[in-house]
């Protein structure tokens, strides 16, 4: 293996001698033992509620860690609003009545819509990581275009005290409050998530992998906190960010999407925004 040359390293022959990720036969071997211990239906619907739950719950434990902890408070966005247990209540039961009455009905439908497009759940079907990811991305382009649209319509003021008034009863949102809105808000905006997966699932793993990347999203945009360096998000180019939409939710105008920037830059709807910033740009400034 001595003074190798670029196109030997390069060379198939040499990659296979490259170590395998570790995690590749686990999650082979606990996949296909899904397979042959579950249904179709088992998988689709239970399987995926479960999935829905733990990472809804995994995904908020940060940001509620993170208000016990004094040294986190210089990340807290609007540090003169901290939560309260009354206020986490109060949101954990609407969440709760959410999943299970609105959502659960909805995912329940998963296993009806795998068999009516043919979408395999077999490992040999198992797309290919980039392959996943891509069509993720596209999931999320689609969501962002029918979260901004649909949202900014549930602003106007002839609907807006009827239905998108209960998610701003929060001014100062935790991660909790992602999913604290009205069931007809839930279906509403909720339908922009399965609009990708109409278009791009070629796999039952596609819906689990487009859930779990849009819940850590969403959370993390509605955690209170801006944690700068371990947000592996802010890697990804006009990603809106906690930041954005804490702006929406003290505005309460402006910042209507859910993931990137391009709709509220190409419509103006980011100019309370950037008033804002340039504001505390120069009340900073003077400090110095």
């Amino acid at each position: 293996m001595e003074n190798l040359t670029t196109d030997a390293v390069l060379s198939t022959a040499y990659l296979e001698y490259l170590p395998e990720n570790p995690l590749y036969e686990p999650f082979k071997q606990s996949w296909i033992l899904m397979n042959q211990k579950y249904t179709k239906f088992q998988i689709a619907t239970w399987g995926s509620l479960i999935v829905h739950e733990f990472v809804y719950f995994a995904a908020c434990l940060p940001a509620f860690i993170f208000q016990f902890l004094p040294f986190m408070r210089r990340f807290k966005i609007q540090s003169d609003k901290p939560e309260t247990a009354e206020k986490q209540w109060k949101c954990l039961k609407l969440i709760l009545f959410n999943h299970f009455f609105i959502q659960l009905p909805l995912i329940a439908g998963t296993y009806l819509f795998t068999e009516m497009f043919g979408i395999p759940y077999g490992w040999d079907e198992m797309p290919t990581w980039y392959n996943l990811a891509l069509r993720v991305f596209g999931c999320a382009v689609i969501e962002d275009t029918w979260h901004y649209f649909l949202h900014f319509a549930l602003h106007d003021r002839r609907i807006y005290k009827h239905i998108h008034k209960i998610h701003h009863h929060f001014q100062a949102p935790f991660g909790l409050t992602a999913e604290y809105a009205h069931p007809l808000e839930t279906l509403i905006l909720g339908f922009g998530f399965f609009l990708g997966i109409l278009m791009f699932a070629n796999h039952v793993v596609l819906l689990w992998a487009w859930v779990t990347i849009r819940l850590f999203e969403t959370i993390d945009v509605h955690s209170g906190y801006d944690v700068p360096y371990l947000n592996i998000f802010h890697l990804i180019p006009f990603y809106a960010g906690s930041r954005f939409h804490d702006f929406h939710h003290k505005n309460f105008t402006g910042n209507y999407s859910s993931t990137f920037l391009w709709w509220d830059v190409i419509f103006g709807t980011d100019s309370q925004y950037k008033d804002y910033k340039a504001k505390l740009a120069k009340e900073k400034k003077k400090l110095k």
